[in-house]
């Protein structure tokens, strides 16, 4: 099953059968590679906000369940839950720090309640996912995932001199520099499954300097059972909030968003690589990925736990490892997941790890967070405007990030408590991008009935528009042309729907320079437009009536795109024109 090469073809896709001794095996390599950064993250976080052992184990102990669970959740796609794919999860980094002031500050009982609300939030944004598709862009997200890096990693720097009082003052940076050491040259110089060894090798690397400094302590090994659950501690929810809940929020709220378009992007890379041929992106499976974060982030506030989170890049490495994208593999994970959770002798031995390998980790991890946000912000490109919104958003998050400007503003208490620079950069981003839309080049909107007797309608709108730009007779007959074959395509099916009420079809014309954007948001029960188009470009057969509007479309249309959301479809067409002849 598991060749040389590094990227195998797909050999199971996830709706295909799958024998469960395979699921079962390829579900013990997911399992292995998230267990590291599980525990890693975890005791980061514990650590950091003072917590105790015990509380720790608990903590380990109920990420790994949940991780387990919400795989397993993901993969089976019920209802309007499930991303319906192989989705490994772990918990998130980003969240550490916000974990460690609201412990700290507030206590565990607020931290808990914080995240039981924002769980309903995470369900809510993939409901609201195609409202908020032109506010919350990639530019907002990549923005603030940046911030969250560096807002972290003063936690994974101060987790080096995280040592007993008699180690050596050298004993800290030696053993996270030869972490990181072990851990860069693995990197570069291994190939295919060797390089998810990396964060093994260099674990065990800042181990075994840790021992010859004598800061090792392997009391917690010897004195944890082999099997069993660990005691539970003392876990509540604050009934009453406080003035630090409604304080904190907002940075809760922020994190929320951008963990939710985090799992967006996830989700499209992983149903991209789970496939033999391109397929468009189904959206309503993206929906469901986001509400099982939410389901995650539910569980992890009833245990006082990290929040979980996909990973596209260990998911797809799995696949690409072993060419299964069944959905039995989620399966596979969770039993794994869960059995590994209950050897506590196993979990004591990962909790050993010295406070300085943890910090070299995050180190890694957060610059790889943040090497991710650029990507995000690049993906659609940097014009002026967009990075107008990435340069003052910056700017405010890193420059009042604790800076006592806040402090005087609103008070000690209050202003330590908003002094985020996380949620600060993500305000700006957002309410930049709302003066950006509302100031662009002014749209043209349509409201009318998806019926083939509004064809009229949508012709002399888009003429009268055709007309305002300037262009052309050969443009404006194909950006005519364009809206009305859109419109055909979207009524494929809905002619065969007799007795129901025709759905109201919304038209959006965005001007941009030599291109028309037209967005057609309606509900209809068709399949994805993106799909047939893929499928007839690969046909030689005559075209028939049926898939001729989607030919006609592919013709004058220089790209579309079809999102179909739960109870929303969203076409966007591209169209390219040019001034009057001379």
């Amino acid at each position: 099953m598991n060749g040389d090469s590094a990227e195998q073809p797909i050999r199971i896709e996830p709706e295909e059968p799958c024998p469960p001794p395979i699921a079962l095996l390829v579900g013990f390599q997911g399992a292995a590679l998230v267990l590291a950064p599980t525990v890693l993250n975890v005791a980061i976080a514990v650590r950091s906000s003072g917590l105790d052992d015990s509380y720790l184990t608990w903590s380990v102990f109920s990420a790994m369940v949940i991780c387990g669970i919400i795989t397993a959740l993901q993969a089976s796609h019920l209802r309007r839950f499930g991303a319906g794919h192989v989705v490994l999860a772990w918990p998130a980094a980003m969240f550490i720090a916000i974990m460690v002031a609201t412990v700290s500050a507030a206590g565990l009982a607020t931290f808990a309640s914080l995240m039981i609300v924002c769980s309903l939030m995470q369900v809510a944004l993939a409901w609201w996912l195609p409202a908020l598709r032109r506010i919350v862009t990639p530019t907002v997200s990549g923005t603030v995932t940046m911030l969250i890096a560096v807002s972290v990693l003063p936690i994974a720097f101060d987790a080096v001199d995280d040592l007993p009082t008699d180690a050596p003052t050298s004993a800290g940076p030696v053993i996270a520099g030869a972490t990181l050491l072990v851990s860069v040259i693995v990197a570069l110089r291994a190939s295919g499954r060797w390089r998810l060894v990396a964060p093994f090798s260099s674990i065990l690397a800042g181990c075994a300097v840790a021992a010859a400094f004598g800061v090792l302590d392997g009391d917690q090994i010897s004195s944890a059972g082999w099997f069993g659950i660990p005691d539970v501690p003392s876990l509540s929810v604050d009934l009453t909030p406080s003035k630090e809940f409604w304080v904190l929020l907002p940075s809760f709220a922020v994190l929320t968003l951008v963990l939710g378009l985090k799992t967006i992007s996830d989700g499209v890379v992983i149903q991209q690589g789970s496939r033999r041929q391109p397929r468009a992106i189904e959206f309503r499976q993206i929906q469901g990925m986001v509400s099982v974060n939410g389901v995650g982030m539910l569980l992890a506030g009833l245990t006082g736990t990290l929040p979980t989170m996909a990973n596209s890049s260990y998911s797809l490495s799995l696949i690409n490892l072993t060419g299964v994208a069944a959905r039995r593999v989620g399966a596979g994970v969770a039993i794994v997941s869960v059995t590994l959770a209950l050897f506590s002798k196993f979990t004591a031995v990962l909790l050993t790890i010295p406070g300085p390998v943890l910090g070299a980790y995050l180190m890694l991890a957060m610059g790889m967070l943040f090497v991710s946000g650029c990507q995000t912000v690049l993906r659609d490109g940097l014009d002026s405007r967009r990075m107008l919104v990435v340069a003052l958003a910056s700017a405010l998050g890193l420059g009042l990030h604790g800076h006592p400007l806040l402090r005087d503003l609103f008070g000690d208490d209050y202003g330590e408590l908003l002094g985020s620079g996380v949620t600060i950069g993500a305000i700006a981003a957002i309410a930049m991008t709302l003066l950006v839309e509302a100031m662009s080049t002014r749209r043209s909107r349509l409201e009318i009935t998806l019926d083939s007797a509004s064809i009229p309608k949508i012709d002399d709108f888009l003429a009268r528009l055709a007309s305002r730009l300037g262009w052309n007779e050969v443009s404006t007959l194909r950006l005519r042309s364009a809206g009305e074959e859109t419109l055909a395509s979207l009524l494929a099916q809905e002619d065969d729907a007799e007795g129901l009420e025709r759905p109201r079809l919304n038209i959006t014309a965005r001007p941009q320079a030599t291109m028309v954007e037209l967005e057609f948001v309606a509900t209809t029960r068709q399949e994805n437009i993106e799909d047939q188009m893929a499928f007839l470009a690969q046909e030689v057969a005559v075209p028939s009536a049926d898939d001729l509007s989607l030919r006609l479309l592919r013709f004058h249309a220089s790209t579309v795109r079809h999102q179909k959301y739960h109870g929303v479809d969203i076409v966007t067409v591209q169209v390219e024109g040019s001034g009057s002849a001379s």
